[in-house]
């Protein structure tokens, strides 16, 4: 296909789908790791955190959910009375698959029967079963503040992301028990090339999202989450080069926001840019197809009620 028709097509897809949209009474939430074009086809994009809120708020009987699994499950949790469309079930998450939900009941109830007094804190990249058996969800938004409200008799045992965990734990100076799951796409980061970049580019700002590991953590300028990456750069007073160590399509968000700036991906160690495998499988194919056919749909479960009381209590 040429470039050229590849356009047309994807303009003709752009039409199609903002036409579902009104015909189906549809809103379309999507993450900042979608690609540029689903994210401007959007009515709200946002981290986990925000898109969890917004969810929250929606009063279209439809919701179309462009991110990854559990994302488009929290979306039905506090919705349970519409219909939540994601545009491919199979856009999972390791982090999440990193943490069954049997697995961490055992370890819990070996825990209790050790006598270790702790809550459970999760990430809410994590099933809606692992959520039910949570004390507290958190965002790399929320972790501190939902952190302090832990009472400090209690160990905190962070599932799924180990090193968001552990850069917790440094932040906040509180006892932790780390579940050993990670990002892969985080966790490809190559820290040489990031070196070389810093010395082609000296005069650069690194920003590292905390699911990098502690090596990448230690070069960059600015850790956090992409809310705090973007209010962080709406900051910078001057043109300045950023190099971005999180999923490469939040450079379409730094770009349409602040075109002032230059943003260079971080590369991986596999590949010159870190691309999430499972957000990429939302096409705009796909998100037209889920439109018009209002499938594949996130039914109810039962690990859903108790994940709605840990979800409202954290998050909203």
């Amino acid at each position: 296909m040429s470039n050229t028709t590849s356009i047309a097509n994807d303009l003709q897809l752009c039409e199609e789908i903002a036409e579902l949209k009104k015909s189906r009474q549809a809103v379309i939430l999507a993450h900042y790791y979608q690609e540029g074009v689903i994210q401007e086809l959007a009515d709200v994009t946002g981290d986990s955190l925000k898109l969890a809120r917004e969810a929250a708020k929606v009063d279209a009987p439809t919701i179309v959910f462009c991110g990854v699994h559990f994302m488009a499950e929290t979306a039905k949790i506090l919705n349970p009375k519409k219909k939540v469309l994601l545009p491919d079930m199979a856009a999972g998450c390791s982090l999440a698959d990193s943490c069954p939900a049997p697995a961490l009941k055992k370890f819990q109830d070996e825990l209790r029967s050790k006598g270790v007094k702790f809550q459970t804190v999760t990430y809410i990249n994590s099933t809606a079963a692992v959520k039910a058996l949570s004390d507290w969800i958190v965002t790399s938004g929320n972790a501190r503040e939902i952190i302090a409200r832990v009472p400090s008799e209690n160990t905190i045992l962070f599932t799924p992301d180990e090193h968001l965990g552990r850069y917790l734990m440094q932040e906040t100076k509180r006892p932790f028990i780390l579940w050993k799951g990670s990002c892969m796409v985080h966790e490809a980061f190559s820290v040489l090339d990031l070196i070389k970049l810093k010395k082609q580019y000296p005069q650069s700002i690194t920003l590292a999202h905390p699911e990098c590991p502690e090596n990448m953590l230690q070069l960059a300028n600015f850790t956090g989450g992409t809310e705090g990456m973007l209010k962080f750069v709406g900051g910078a007073p001057r043109p300045t080069t950023f190099l971005v160590a999180t999923e490469v399509n939040m450079i379409w968000q730094f770009e349409h926001r602040f075109p002032q700036h230059t943003f260079l991906p971080v590369p991986g160690v596999a590949c010159a840019c870190n691309a999430c495998p499972h957000m990429a499988k939302n096409t705009l194919t796909k998100l037209r197809d889920c439109m018009r056919d209002m499938s594949p749909e996130i039914p109810w479960a039962p690990s859903f009620d108790a994940a709605s009381e840990v979800i409202r209590r954290s998050l909203l």
